[in-house]
């Protein structure tokens, strides 16, 4: 007998498109935020980029707090739903809000205006209305093969907004009469587009009763209570798991790489001189990743396994990236979207099977101690992406700033051009060849069968 189903067609659809409402905010300020504070607010880059990084902690931090709180919410709407719901309200009125600074004020007050807002929307209700969107997933079915599709059209809602925000936004600003004032209309349609779609994907879903889920088809409900830890005995647990530390590493470089490619805006701009053609690489990043990912389940299945999977496909990205530097000095732009389109493909599998990947570090834990630390994983993998985000775009304001970089004028000095070669083509081939060397090491599936095998060795 196969298991139960709780959702429609339309419930799993409804579900995912709730992600067109977090892109609208991800994509746009990624992509977007760190050029229109430079170029039409006048701030300074390395200002900006160490607010950001600072702005991140708190995002980090305030995971483990909304995660609690959503756990300990009942209401009619459930638990989940109503911070989905009204969090998203707050996430609208903050991206209008860092978009419409003042430019009558001191310039400490614009930082200070933008540093409040950002924060707010990010460690407030960003965080809030993500976290529960990400929690209904086990709060509507308990079917897993439904949970898997829920994943996978979320998915596609995410990569396929991220790709439609980075392919119109400079377009949508132009046409509306550039500066301070286009910037803030479109911030004001993306975020009604926002709210409307994460009002419908709200409505589109119910929570089943707690006593529902609290009946585990199992059996397991009758138990007893799971084992609990301080965090500070969990966090030890972690730091003893090698293979979790180097994926914790592993993330923080994908972070700090996807960070430095969202100042390709700047490198469209200055150096090949066509802003556009940030929608272009776009297609050649996301187009590939989502193809990538389709195919990633079969193949580790084929290869019984991630390791030789997402070592392969990582040195295949580094291979493309270092394609990617040679046809930017050349100045062959469809040899970078190739090039581009190569690493991505090969970045996929690790993308696709990183959550499975904890897990399996997860497991390394408990056949190493008898103890299950599953939460507290997941949630310091969060904190590590943040923090990784972070750093990145600090980074990249930093470098920026040192360059010489001047907001807004027509041409850049010949140090800020060479440092935005080094940003766009030289850091993230880099952080590719140091995120392999990781991956040479990361075989925690066969150090799991050694444990098990020593556990119950063959008689």
């Amino acid at each position: 007998m196969g298991e139960k189903t709780y959702l429609k067609w339309h419930n799993k659809i409804g579900y995912g498109s709730g992600d067109i409402a977090g892109n609208v905010v991800y994509a746009f300020l990624s992509a977007f935020v760190m050029i229109f504070l430079t170029d039409t607010v006048g701030l300074n880059a390395g200002i900006v980029g160490t607010l950001i990084a600072v702005s991140k902690l708190f995002d980090g931090v305030s995971d483990i707090f909304f995660g609690s709180l959503i756990d300990k919410t009942h209401s009619r709407m459930g638990k989940a739903r109503p911070w989905m719901l009204y969090g998203y309200f707050g996430c609208a009125a903050c991206l209008v809000a860092i978009f419409v600074i003042p430019a009558d004020i001191s310039q400490f007050a614009q930082y200070a205006w933008f540093f409040i807002a950002y924060t707010l929307l990010n460690a407030g209700f960003y965080t809030a209305n993500n976290i529960a969107y990400s929690a209904l997933t086990a709060l509507i079915t308990k079917n897993n093969h439904e949970r898997v599709q829920m994943g996978s059209i979320r998915f596609m809602f995410a990569f396929g907004t991220s790709m439609l925000i980075q392919t119109i936004t400079v377009g949508c600003v132009a046409y509306f009469g550039g500066g301070a004032s286009a910037w803030r209309t479109v911030a004001v349609i993306y975020a009604i587009v926002g709210v409307i779609s994460n009002t419908l994907s709200v409505w589109s879903v119910k929570e089943l009763p707690p006593e529902e889920l609290a009946d585990k088809e199992g059996g397991q409900k009758n138990q007893g209570k799971e084992e609990t830890y301080r965090l500070s005995q969990a966090f030890g647990l972690l730091v003893h798991n090698k293979y979790y530390l180097m994926i914790c590493g592993a993330y923080i470089l994908m972070q700090i790489y996807s960070a430095t490619l969202n100042m390709g805006i700047y490198f469209m701009t200055y150096v090949l001189k066509n802003a556009n053609l940030l929608g272009v690489f776009s297609w050649a990043i996301n187009i590939p990743m989502i193809v990538g990912l389709l195919f990633t389940p079969a193949l580790v299945a084929r290869w019984k396994g991630m390791y030789r999977l997402n070592l392969y496909g990582y040195a295949l990205g580094t291979i493309g990236r270092l394609g990617v530097v040679a046809a930017g000095y050349m100045g062959s732009v469809p040899l970078m979207l190739v090039c581009t389109a190569v690493a991505a493909m090969g970045m996929s599998p690790l993308q696709g099977d990183m959550n499975a990947l904890i897990a399996t570090c997860s497991e390394y834990t408990f056949l190493k101690t008898g103890r299950r630390v599953d939460g507290t994983m997941y949630s310091c993998t969060s904190l590590g992406t943040k923090l990784g985000g972070g750093i990145g775009t600090a980074v990249a304001g930093w470098l920026l700033a040192y360059s010489g970089y001047v907001g807004g004028a027509p041409e850049q000095s010949a140090s800020c051009i060479n440092m935005l070669h080094i940003m766009y083509l030289w850091l993230p081939m880099i952080f590719n060849l140091l995120i392999t060397l990781i991956l040479t090491r990361l075989n925690v599936e066969k150090a799991n069968e050694e444990l098990r095998a020593k556990a119950c060795p063959a008689r």
